[in-house]
């Protein structure tokens, strides 16, 4: 394990999912520990990035989430520094983030997504919030248009659920994305790679209590259902893993990635969500639950991700 260097595993960091990320930081440190790497942890929001080139880093764990970590803005800087990292570069993390950009990056290559209605941070008023289930009808999915983790996401059933949902998705410094929910199987699918090499890992079924899957039954619960195999109908999973695919590509992803998917309760099509280019590693996380499923131990994905290490131009570790 010496070819990898001194490396460091970002994680904490000033976002919303700090929380989260600090579980997967952990998590991820003592994985590569226990393969001989030499692995410290790192965390942003208490150090400065330079200390990374003064203390001899030769690569990045990226195990940052969200907001100043899965958005470019660490990846810029790790190429200022010239200290390849894993995951999507610059552009394709940022885009990533962007719910909407995605959405409108999908449409155009024809990649179904959910219809949605986006209101302006500081833009909106009380007559276009009231309006929106007008155009998409009900119910809604609420949510902030670049944070995860379920974080300030509601589902609305009715006009008089729709100010509230705004208020809580609006807590956070961002536009409001109003969704079309769509009800029926709710599915992820981790991908790994880039290019012609990017594949799909099997995918997972979700069921959560009540279909709630929200932040304390994504972390701190252990009452929601993870089903790998998925157990979907004959050929269902063959065509989201290909779809999935074909999205992460389309936004130039390279290194891993999970892409959310809501299967359509009665047409069985399938609509893509969503993609994490920063995917948890936690205890609940299920980018490591799919790949134990394909036989990769979470070791050997953090080693395997490790050695994919890269920058904007092309250079490798």
């Amino acid at each position: 394990m010496k070819q990898f260097g001194k490396v460091a595993v970002l994680m904490g960091g000033a976002s919303a999912e700090r929380e989260v990320s600090l579980m997967s930081g952990a998590g991820v440190l003592q994985a590569l520990r226990s393969k001989g790497v030499d692995a410290h942890a790192f965390d942003p929001a208490e150090r400065d990035m330079g200390e990374l080139k003064r203390e001899g880093f030769s690569r990045c764990f990226i195990a940052l989430h969200g907001r100043f970590g899965e958005d470019g803005t660490v990846q810029g800087a790790l190429e200022l520094l010239g200290i390849p990292y894993t995951g999507s570069g610059v552009m394709a993390s940022a885009i990533s983030m962007d719910k909407v950009m995605t959405k409108r990056i999908w449409l155009h290559e024809g990649i179904p997504t959910p219809r949605y209605q986006l209101l302006r941070r500081n833009v909106y008023d009380r007559k276009q919030v009231l309006q929106v289930p007008d155009t998409l009808g009900l119910p809604i999915i609420v949510k902030p248009a670049r944070e995860g983790s379920s974080i300030g996401v509601t589902k609305v059933t009715g006009y008089s659920g729709m100010v509230e949902a705004v208020e809580a998705a609006g807590k956070l410094p961002d536009d409001i994305l109003c969704e079309e929910c769509i009800e029926g199987d709710e599915v992820t699918c981790p991908v790994l790679g880039q290019d012609d090499n990017a594949h799909a890992l099997p995918v997972i079924r979700i069921v959560a209590p009540e279909g709630k899957y929200d932040y304390q039954n994504k972390y701190f619960t252990d009452v929601t259902q993870y089903l790998v195999p998925a157990h979907l109908p004959a050929g269902e999973e063959e065509a989201i893993q290909a779809l999935v695919v074909k999205a992460y590509r389309v936004l130039g992803c390279r290194g891993w990635g999970r892409v959310d998917v809501m299967i359509d309760r009665i047409t069985r099509k399938p609509y893509l969500l969503e993609i994490n280019t920063s995917p948890g590693m936690t205890g609940h996380s299920l980018v490591p639950m799919s790949a134990k499923a394909a036989g990769i131990s979470y070791e050997d994905l953090c080693v395997r991700l490790l050695e994919h290490t890269a920058l904007d131009t092309g250079e490798s570790a």
